[in-house]
């Protein structure tokens, strides 16, 4: 997953409490999923050794009855399922609840299949949801939404809200990302794509011709891609439909599918700064450099801020989880929290169910998991077991790194007047933009939504990548300690750089590492999807929703077309099409089915 769409989970005692015996019972349908009275009576001790808290001088320690779920507790309801071979009731199960999962899983809905998604844990969304906490307010990961404008063929998120009759209601940004690089480059995305043309043009005057050919490459791969209805790459009915309507832009995808933005930047500009600045813009979509970020990718993201905007949903990132949870469950399918999935159940060759942690079996005609690649074919399936396709997969990506994520309130006046709402920071070298703690991505969605924080206050979300491996083999005092020390010094960095004052401004503070992510969010790692382990011949080796494995279909991050928002949403929207076809729902021809996915496996040969 890409840094605009990352994130760290929470939620400590009310997910390491044990689980009340009465909500194990399959029998007990139609089940609040976390009453107040409930929530309340939680103990409020924190888990210290994966998420610690702190304040600012003079401030009481917060109850964890302040915490609440991102969904609202007075109107979704969550029910027990179905469990049992015998009543196997469901055409999809659905493992995880990030954005790729509840896409996938209510475009399943809408046309009309019995749906179970299983969620760990008592919210949706995964890195997309939010929690409370002394009057704030926090997205969980990023707060930069793609794909949720009113226009086009990628606005996603929209598409999928609407599908289940969901409108939310939107602030829009008027600047995707501030810029502040080395050498005292300061760059602002301004949502008009002129005005940041513009502004980029005067910090480069001599390579005017080269920023607008780039530039000019990735809205020619854009509008391609954006004029297309977006459905599955592996559904040759749909494939060659869209290719007879508009063969031109199919042209145009194929021919830069294998190429990367770096490459092609290189061929227009030479300046290395300017360089080095597009691989800044291609590092906050992929956590990579520009020579090994896939250009379709790139121009995904550096096309959509302009054409349909980077949109804000009021009240918070959470509610898109939220709002597509209940859609769902008014499709008539179902969302089990709690349901933490251990095993993937095969038979005869093909996946059939899920085993829960608790004992429960659930069981489907089909299984999409919502995991990481590593996740699925490492502990919901046996790693001895691996598929070639995987292996292949294995051997040409490995798992990008986590994050250290820090949640911060602080007085509203330490932030000068007009603010932007997204920062990305590199201080001192270009060398630094890839390594651990190099670079800082800093949102402030009060700037756009003042009603998330109490009146006076604002909400920092300060992330850096790092790696498990950094915090693995310490005591809890150690990694307490550790946790402290390295979030302060991002912070003074923030100080220096941005905003004086800020440390003394502090009144809330939460620091999670990649050990949080992997144990709240179940990734591998706590890797945010998959990584070139060389420079890649564009997506041509990026794995599609289908596997190895009959009946078990994989959405999100590790899938086509990678990280991201706007990418995870198009995961989910190409899974459904491919599952439902499967399903009986859509139009299918055996025949083509099987000579396309062959042909797709061997294109993926080439990479």
């Amino acid at each position: 997953m890409s840094i605009l769409s990352s994130g760290v989970s929470f939620h400590r005692s009310i997910l390491s409490k044990p689980e009340p015996l009465s909500s194990r019972n399959p029998r007990n349908q139609n089940r609040r999923i976390l009453c107040l009275n409930h929530l309340n009576s939680l103990n409020s001790s924190s888990d210290g050794l994966e998420f610690g808290a702190s304040r600012g001088k003079g401030e009481k320690r917060s109850s964890l009855s302040r915490l609440k779920s991102a969904v609202d507790v007075g109107e979704v309801v969550e029910t027990s399922g179905t469990s049992g071979r015998d009543s196997c009731s469901y055409d999809a199960i659905v493992i995880g609840s990030g954005i790729g999962g509840l896409v996938a899983a209510t475009q399943l809905a809408v046309k009309g299949a019995k749906v179970l998604v299983l969620e760990k844990y008592v919210i949706p969304g995964g890195s997309s949801g939010f929690y409370e906490r002394d009057g704030f307010k926090f997205d969980v990961g990023s707060s930069v939404m793609f794909g949720f404008s009113d226009k086009g063929n990628l606005n996603l998120i929209t598409q999928a809200l609407a599908a289940v009759g969901a409108r939310l209601e939107v602030i829009p940004d008027p600047t995707t990302v501030h810029f502040h690089l080395p050498n005292g480059l300061s760059v602002q995305v301004h949502r008009e794509y002129n005005k940041f043309i513009s502004e980029l043009i005067s910090k480069f005057p001599h390579e005017k011709e080269g920023i607008l050919k780039f530039y000019g490459v990735c809205w020619q791969v854009y509008n391609a891609l954006n004029s297309l209805e977006l459905k599955s790459l592996e559904e040759p009915i749909y494939l060659f439909g869209q290719f007879f309507k508009k063969p031109v832009e199919c042209l145009t995808l194929a021919y830069y599918l294998p190429q990367n933005a770096g490459d092609i930047a290189r061929k227009y500009i030479k300046d290395p700064e300017l360089l080095s600045f597009i691989d800044a813009e291609c590092f906050i979509v992929s956590t990579v450099n520009g020579k090994r970020t896939p250009m379709i990718n790139a121009s995904m993201v550096v096309c959509d801020r302009h054409f349909g905007g980077i949109n804000y949903p009021v009240g918070g990132v959470g509610e898109i989880a939220k709002s597509l949870a209940k859609g769902l469950t008014k499709k008539g399918s179902e969302i089990l929290y709690k349901a933490n999935a251990t095993s993937i159940i095969i038979e005869d060759g093909k996946a059939v169910g899920v085993n829960l942690s608790d004992g429960r079996q659930f069981y489907a005609k089909t299984i999409i998991s919502n995991a990481t690649r590593w996740d699925t074919f490492g502990k919901l399936l046996k790693k001895e077991n691996l598929p070639k396709e995987e292996k292949k997969f294995q051997e040409a990506y490995v798992k990008a790194p986590s994050f250290l994520s820090i949640h911060v309130g602080v007085k509203a006046d330490v932030l000068p007047p007009d603010t932007d709402c997204h920062h990305f920071v590199l201080e001192d070298d270009w060398k630094n933009l890839e390594i651990p703690y190099g670079s800082i991505f800093l949102s402030i969605p009060t700037v756009l939504d003042k009603s998330l924080a109490p009146e006076g206050n604002h909400i920092l979300h300060i992330f850096t990548t790092s790696s498990v491996e950094d915090w693995e083999g310490l005591s809890r005092k150690d990694y307490e300690e550790k946790k402290e020390r390295v979030a302060g010094e991002i912070i003074n960095r923030l100080e220096k750089k941005l905003f004086p004052g800020l440390k003394s401004s502090i009144v809330f503070k939460e620091v999670g590492t990649p050990k949080t992510h992997r144990r709240y969010l179940a990734r591998d790692s706590g890797t945010y999807g998959p990584m070139p382990r060389n420079v890649p011949k564009g997506l041509l080796g990026m794995p599609f929703n289908t596997t190895a494995i009959d009946g078990l279909y994989c959405v999100g991050d590790s899938c086509f077309p990678g990280q991201g928002v706007i990418a995870v949403a198009f995961s989910g929207v190409m899974c459904a099409h491919r599952v439902a076809a499967d399903l009986g729902f859509e139009k299918k021809n055996p025949v083509l089915d099987t000579a396309l996915l062959q042909l797709l496996g061997w294109f993926r040969t080439l990479a």
